[in-house]
């Protein structure tokens, strides 16, 4: 782990909420979370005191929220319904030369319920219908249905997460993934932006993957789901 390079990764959907995505997110100077509609995921300025009570009135009764570096006791009128780990990658190679998709489409509006049926059935992560608002995403279709996909999430000064890979189980092994991500690094660092993303611990195969792409481990965290009681 090499901690302490990039600071803002030490806390990105903070960092993310409060500042280049705040107009996609709702809540205040100690807590936010993106707007209905976006992925559901929430954070604090300060996860080690998490303020709960300035998030709560921003979240319904039930709905499911991924918060991300809070480990503590959860408070009164709140419930952690799934706890595990995750990896914080960087990108740590060089550019990579040539765009490794150029065939792959841009995703736009017209392609939201495709990419959240992809997500909701590969599950890469928090995912809404308007999520493919976040960034470029791009993808690959077999006879008009989305096959794989790949996009931008978090943006935070000059840091850019690669997010949503993903491949429908029918069409896995044929490299639409790792092809997509590599453009999508590309396209980034043609920006002057540096690449980042998260990867489950649980899911070996890919973190493995992208130590060979080129990235590096720069933190695990903890990763919970919690939702809102009362």
């Amino acid at each position: 782990m090499t901690q302490g390079q990039y600071p803002l990764l030490d806390n990105p959907f903070w960092h993310a909420l409060s500042g280049d995505h705040a107009r996609h997110s709702a809540g205040g100077a100690q807590a936010r979370r993106y707007a209905r509609g976006f992925s559901p995921i929430v954070a604090f300025a300060d996860p080690g005191q998490p303020d709960f009570a300035a998030l709560a009135p921003h979240c319904d009764l039930g709905e499911q929220l991924y918060c991300d570096s809070w480990s503590g006791a959860a408070p009164p009128g709140w419930r952690v319904d799934a706890e595990t780990t995750m990896f914080r990658m960087v990108w740590d190679g060089p550019a990579p030369a040539d765009d490794a998709a150029p065939d792959a489409v841009a995703l736009g509006p017209q392609h939201a319920a495709q990419a959240l049926e992809l997500a909701t059935l590969t599950r890469p992560g928090p995912f809404g219908i308007r999520t493919i608002e976040l960034g470029e995403y791009f993808g690959y279709f077999d006879g008009g249905r989305l096959v794989a996909m790949a996009g931008e999430r978090l943006s935070a000064a000059g840091l850019r997460e690669v997010s949503g890979i993903c491949t429908h189980p029918d069409f896995q092994g044929r490299g639409h993934a790792r092809a997509l991500a590599q453009k999508l690094i590309r396209r980034q660092a043609l920006r002057g932006e540096t690449s980042f993303l998260h990867v489950m611990r649980a899911n070996e195969m890919a973190h493995h993957l992208y130590l060979r792409m080129g990235f590096r481990d720069y933190r695990e965290s903890v990763v919970r789901v919690i939702s809102r009681t009362a």
